[in-house]
């Protein structure tokens, strides 16, 4: 089975999910083999089938295979402990809104709070999707696709926890989100923008939504980053406030990011898991 499409302007497409089944021959890596390692694999069987293939196609391939090991990982880990949070991945912001995995009253709230924002100073709440979201599933009746171990890999399984979200919107209450991660599989310098931005603009939205509710005492919204290399430069960076918690001396500053973390094989990630998705 070819892993590469010609397009009509002569690019070359690659299949990601296909790619990704198959060259790890449909079964799990072992637990502690690096991800950028088994990434760097595929890119040499890719470009054995092509030789044509750009650096842009395999990069633009990269970062969906590190989505897809985190979250395989999330979903082996989900099935281990069924009681602690839970993570799913969410598409970017061109497919999805994140707003409405909160039930309607609280996704109408935000989408009254973005209207006055839009119409009063003429500016608007514009950020890209986390990555991946935490929820509580204490109260959401998981359906059985979603609470299962992942042992072997095709595109079936891989669309059903690409499209995991569509089960929980209109679903979430206000303590139901517990927090998001941002996952990369490095951070570039217009990375380390994006990341506290979108961390700090999710914390804002989530003491609207308190202030609207009249939650005296929240449990309050985390945002961690993951990343399979992290340097100073990195953590310095990340170590920046959420900005509207600066806006008033009642409240303590909060970070934008709350915690980055390094993730290069499945021992890794399910070590963070042990850290972030406790009760």
């Amino acid at each position: 089975m070819s892993l590469i499409t010609k397009l009509p302007g002569g690019k070359y497409q690659i299949d990601s999910a296909a790619a990704f089944c198959q060259l790890q021959n449909g079964k799990l890596s072992p637990s502690d083999e690096s991800f950028l390692e088994l990434i760097h694999v595929f890119d040499k069987a890719i470009l054995h089938e092509n030789s044509d293939i750009s650096p842009g196609a395999l990069n633009n391939v990269h970062g969906k295979w590190y989505e897809w090991f985190i979250t395989i990982c999330a979903c082996n880990y989900h099935k281990k402990f069924p009681k602690k949070f839970m993570v799913f991945p969410l598409p970017n912001i061109r497919q999805y809104d994140v707003a409405k995995l909160y039930k309607p009253e609280l996704f109408e709230y935000i989408v009254d709070l973005r209207q006055k924002v839009k119409s009063s100073a003429s500016v608007q709440l514009i950020s890209s999707n986390p990555d991946f979201v935490i929820i509580d599933p204490k109260k959401i009746k998981i359906p059985k696709e979603l609470n299962r171990s992942i042992t072997k890999l095709d595109k079936k399984i891989i669309h059903q926890i690409d499209t995991a979200y569509e089960f929980f919107t209109s679903k979430c209450g206000f303590e139901d989100i517990v927090g998001y991660i941002s996952c990369k599989t490095s951070l570039r310098p217009d990375r380390r923008l994006q990341i506290p931005h979108e961390g700090s603009l999710m914390k804002a939205i989530y003491t609207h939504l308190q202030t609207r509710q009249w939650v005296i005492k929240p449990k309050g919204l985390k945002y961690y980053a993951i990343t399979a290399e992290v340097k100073d430069a990195d953590r310095k960076a990340l170590k920046t406030v959420a900005t509207h918690s600066i806006t008033t001396v009642f409240d303590k500053p909060q970070a934008a990011v709350d915690e980055l973390f390094k993730v290069d094989s499945f021992k890794d990630c399910e070590s963070v898991f042990d850290t972030i998705l406790v009760l």
